[in-house]
């Protein structure tokens, strides 16, 4: 494939990953912007702290579908893991850095398992357990998502037989861990909000 071409798909699953539907579901339940208040970070977490458990599962999955869809026509279209693990990072620099936000997104949990679930279904459902693990014991997203995040990045590089694939996803769970600072000093000063709390 060529640069040109795949700097092409780069760029439609950058544009698939900037979608923000945090936002567009709040609006469209009525809902406060969730960059309003909570964490102010659109992401289903916070949308979930508005009380509304439906909008927060359809922004939870508009976030993961966005994922797996930048990876599934990248691999219909290409046909090379590698390069559809390309797209699917640039769909998760989408969501962290959107345009249509001024590039301020959110931390990409739910778009990061989208793309995982695009190029490797057993090792996004291991994530996903590992997720649910972590927040139904602790209460804690954050702690989840950077557990899951280091967890992830060890099982690429022992489970994918593509390097190129595992150093993808090693640098997407680097930017998630990256972008959950601020909750990482909260969870070790003790403030970190838990689940559920609005």
């Amino acid at each position: 494939m060529s640069l040109s071409l795949l700097f092409a798909f780069c760029l439609a699953g950058y544009l698939l990953g900037s979608l923000p539907f945090a936002v567009i579901v709040s609006r469209a339940f009525g809902l406060a912007d969730p960059r309003s208040y909570g964490s102010g970070n659109p992401g289903a977490t916070n949308v979930l702290r508005s009380g509304n458990k439906l909008a927060a599962a359809l922004t939870l999955l508009g976030d993961a579908a966005k994922g797996w869809l930048a990876v599934w026509l990248a691999l219909r279209l290409t046909s090379d893991p590698a390069a559809a693990a390309l797209v699917g990072l640039a769909a998760f620099v989408g969501h962290v850095f959107p345009v249509f936000l001024k590039f301020k997104g959110g931390k990409g949990v739910a778009t990061a398992l989208g793309v995982l679930l695009g190029l490797s279904a057993p090792l996004a459902l291991g994530a996903a357990l590992c997720w649910l693990l972590v927040a139904l014991s602790s209460r804690y997203s954050s702690l989840a998502a950077i557990v899951t995040a280091l967890a992830v990045t060890v099982a690429a590089w022992l489970w994918l037989a593509e390097p190129r694939v595992a150093a993808c996803i090693s640098m997407l769970c680097a930017i998630l861990v990256w972008r959950h600072e601020a909750n990482i000093r909260k969870l070790l000063a003790g403030t970190e909000g838990r689940i559920g709390r609005k």
